[in-house]
């Protein structure tokens, strides 16, 4: 390293080390004291939560009185806690009254009551957004991960569901959830990422925050058994090239898949993020295809019949093909989602308080591997600078970033770029215009991978902004 850059890495590292002393609120020592005397208790006698302290036990209330008289359960039904939370008492001093007794929410644990974020739903209750802005690290919580049907969601009974594969196979054969349970199973970290996401933005700026630009895509841990581990217990026929992968739901979702996938790292998926998989996301199976579009990865799976040519479903013909608009044509089974990226702080209808230090952070992600580098621009494009990845930093997963920033309290335009470890970059809006024609009719546009910005105005609201005005 020269030593410009090392002086101009001194002077930046100077700068945010006094930006970061100017975060919170000073107090004196008297004045800490005398906080710390507010909050003083008789529980310090014992430091143990579910101890009862001297005076009662001399008392002979012991331990149950100790806990059993001060049990704090959830409110009446109509309590307004937000979703997935139970709406509780709060306490006037949490050290001085004994908190509620486990199992009072019946064994399956809920959120607190003071966080609120949840997925958006559009207009036809067909997709369902993850909160981006919300996150943290990479993984998405099952109850906050993207969601996406044509024919709603079933309500499907495990022990009266099946997967048939047939076909092109030496011994066609049924299998039960039971009977997939009982093959080895491994489990993997993996995005899913919609096709459309970001779809209807590529010609302006059409949605307030990230999580309606972004919204579709999530990371969780996948577990199951391999496709492959399937197909050969079934014996796959001379020319067998492709199957169809079809779903239970009311819209019969189905799929053409080339067999080098399904024998590749093709996954039959029945957990999620440790506990079976929820309805919405395909409960009891689902067929999972790493890096590759998330209408392909069928839902309530139930049938998959091996062939020598694609099927051209109505999926892969009407829908989810990519419109050349300069000729005219269409590219089909443009099956990979390829490198992207998003700031998710700070980003769409939020407001920063004022100049001084913030950390921009934000997730890439790449279908075709590991995401080798990220850079952002608080400029508008005009310079780029490298963001830090933090570990871990998985193929086909989502890569948090984080870049501290200074606002001088100007306004600003930031950015992020991602590159893969194949060395594909991020494009902008007008190289993908210019590979793809414009998009000047109809509402979506397949695989939009574009660089997305949000724009800060000199008060502090962030906004969506676009590169062609």
């Amino acid at each position: 390293m020269h030593s410009t850059d090392s002086e101009r890495l001194n002077t930046k590292a100077r700068a945010i080390k006094e930006a970061l002393s100017r975060i919170g609120e000073p107090i004196s020592e008297a004045q800490a004291k005398n906080i710390a005397a507010q909050e003083d208790c008789e529980c310090k006698d014992g430091m143990f939560a579910l101890a009862a302290t001297r005076r009662q036990i001399f008392a002979g209330s012991g331990l149950v009185a100790a806990v059993g008289m001060t049990v704090m359960l959830p409110r009446a039904a109509g309590a307004k806690a937000p979703a997935g939370a139970v709406e509780y008492p709060v306490e006037d001093d949490s050290t001085k009254e004994q908190g509620r007794m486990m199992g009072v929410d019946g064994g399956y644990g809920s959120r607190s009551q003071f966080e609120s974020e949840v997925r958006w739903t559009n207009p036809t209750k067909s997709a369902g957004f993850s909160p981006l802005q919300n996150s943290y690290g990479t993984l998405t919580p099952s109850g906050l991960h993207y969601e996406r049907h044509h024919g709603g969601i079933p309500n499907i009974d495990p022990a009266r569901h099946s997967l048939v594969i047939h076909g092109m196979v030496d011994r066609p054969i049924k299998y039960s959830l039971a009977d997939l349970k009982r093959f080895p199973t491994l489990s993997r970290t993996y995005f899913l990422e919609c096709s459309g996401t970001t779809g209807s933005e590529i010609m302006k700026a059409r949605e307030p925050t990230v999580q309606r630009t972004h919204g579709l895509v999530s990371t969780s841990e996948w577990t199951g058994v391999p496709l492959s581990t399937l197909l050969k217990q079934t014996g796959l026929k001379p020319g067998a090239a492709w199957v169809l992968a079809e779903g239970a739901d009311a819209a019969v979702m189905t799929r053409s898949v080339p067999i080098d996938k399904c024998m590749s790292d093709a996954l039959i998926v029945f957990a999620q993020n440790g506990e079976a998989m929820r309805p919405e996301q395909g409960y009891p199976m689902r067929l999972f295809l790493p890096g590759w579009e998330g209408n392909i990865s069928i839902k309530w799976l139930r049938r998959l019949e091996i062939s020598d040519k694609p099927y051209y479903t109505r999926e892969e013909t009407s829908k989810y093909t990519d419109l050349i608009t300069t000729t005219g044509k269409s590219r089909i089974f443009t099956f990979t989602m390829d490198a992207k990226s998003v700031i998710t702080f700070p980003s769409g209808e939020m407001k920063l308080p004022g100049a001084g230090f913030y950390e921009i952070t934000g997730l890439a992600w790449s279908g075709r591997g590991k995401i080798a580098r990220v850079e952002v621009s608080t400029d508008g494009g005009k310079s780029w600078n490298l963001a830090s990845l933090q570990d871990p930093v998985l193929a086909i997963s989502q890569t948090r970033f984080r870049f501290p920033w200074i606002w001088d309290g100007t306004s600003a335009v930031i950015q992020s770029r991602a590159t893969d470890e194949t060395g594909y970059s991020q494009p902008t809006h007008q190289q993908l215009i210019a590979e793809r024609g414009p998009l000047e009719t109809g509402s979506l546009f397949y695989h939009m991978n574009a660089v997305q910005s949000w724009s800060i105005a000199a008060d502090g609201n962030v906004k969506n902004a676009h590169p062609l005005g």
